[in-house]
């Protein structure tokens, strides 16, 4: 019967306890290590994609990209004007239109002079980049009408500048060798590490002012934000020919948004997702030999008890069940306690992070990665414990009881 032959393995296993033990070791190391591939991955795509999205998934660019020297004219490049036709032709469909124009100015930092990136922008470049207001507040659309000398800093200018961000609304500071009032300061939600036209150090003024300081108000870049996600390719594409439209033969404009690189992402993470589980379903075979390994040597040192079993009765399948009983006992007690282990790192994970006050970081845990890896690791211990049952039932019981 199926319950004497599990009794029957387990008592074998208990009067073995550290081979059992150490057999069921690498199904311990197996199936943790099966968890954390997928905790870890999880957290990896989560990060990168909360980056990516963070910077806006529904974001679109535009900037003119001239093909050479000789080829370039001033009148190519993207004005207000575009910005105002690119927002009349998307409607209701873009939630935001951001043109910004960016100049450099000189000023007095920490003691010495250097140069500052001015941004100017209207009151929807806020909402297109995802700005985080660090202290006072952005200008309005009101104050952009009206050319309001009012400015905005970044978190690292204002530090320098007045000590600390809570102290810099309501200074003046010099710009183009006019006074402005500082009624914020503002910073990246997501850190994208310079690679756009937010600087370290930069002041953002509204973009009607701006226009008094340079000589030509060349938009780079001109942002678009969409209302829905399906949307993006489709603006994507309008706004290129909009811009196209406008402008002479020949001049070229690169229209892009981040909805290619989410998908790159999501594949990326797919593939070492992949990569990684492979490894883990290495360590899971190798374990399984192992305990096939252990039980065909259990099977010879054990001989002489199969062939008492026998002459008392017992039938070939019963000595089988109880042998593939043993290894998935193994297996599945070693696969547990891999679990426990597997689900026990993320958990303190997560402890440390809110310790350390670490953001943006999650380590989540998969049930299914739970489930794939108890259902695998018993799948194993059964498989590679089925040589050593058969062998085990084919055993002669007369030649079995002469067994020394």
């Amino acid at each position: 019967m199926f319950v004497d032959s599990l009794r029957f393995a387990l008592a074998a296993l208990w009067a073995h306890k550290l081979r059992a033990g150490l057999t069921g070791l690498g199904m311990t190391i197996g199936n943790a290590s099966v968890i954390l591939v997928v905790s870890v991955a999880l957290a990896g795509r989560s990060f990168v994609l909360r980056l990516i999205e963070g910077v806006g998934s529904n974001l679109i660019y535009a900037y003119y990209a001239p093909a050479g020297s000789l080829g370039a004219q001033q009148s190519d490049v993207i004005t207000l004007e575009d910005a105002e036709a690119v927002r009349q032709h998307l409607g209701p469909r873009a939630t935001a239109v951001a043109a910004v124009v960016t100049a450099n100015d000189r000023m007095v930092v920490d003691g010495k002079e250097r140069d500052i990136t001015v941004l100017g922008s209207s009151a929807e470049y806020r909402l297109v980049r995802n700005l985080s207001i660090v202290a006072g507040r952005f200008y309005d659309a009101d104050e952009t009408a009206a050319r309001e000398k009012v400015c905005l800093l970044t978190h690292d200018l204002a530090r320098r500048l007045y000590g600390s961000p809570q102290n810099a609304p309501g200074g003046v500071l010099k710009v183009f060798g006019l006074q402005f009032t500082v009624i914020g300061v503002f910073r990246e939600t997501i850190p994208t590490f310079e690679q756009t036209e937010i600087l370290g150090e930069s002041v953002l003024i509204p973009i009607t002012v701006m226009k008094y300081f340079v000589p030509v108000l060349r938009v780079d870049p001109l942002y678009v934000s969409v209302r829905s996600q399906q949307d993006v390719e489709p603006a994507t594409r309008q706004v290129e020919q909009i811009l196209t439209s406008r402008h002479r033969p020949g001049a070229v404009y690169k229209v892009a948004n981040l909805a290619t690189l989410l998908a790159t992402a999501r594949r990326i993470s797919f593939a070492l997702t992949l990569v990684l589980l492979l490894v883990s379903a290495i360590a899971l075979t190798i374990s399984g030999i192992f305990i096939m390994n252990i039980m065909l040597v259990t099977v010879t040192e054990r001989t002489r008890e199969i062939g008492i079993r026998m002459a008392l009765g017992a039938t070939r399948r019963q000595v089988q069940t109880q042998f593939l009983l043993e290894a998935g006992s193994m297996s599945f007690l070693g696969g547990l306690l891999g679990i426990l282990l597997g689900v026990a790192a993320p958990l303190l994970g997560r402890r440390l992070l809110a310790t350390l006050n670490v953001p943006g970081v999650e380590l989540p845990i998969s049930a299914l990665s739970i489930v794939a890896a108890l259902v695998v690791s018993c799948s194993v211990g059964v498989a590679f414990g089925l040589l050593p049952a058969s062998r085990a039932a084919r055993l002669n019981p007369t030649e079995a009881l002469r067994y020394e």
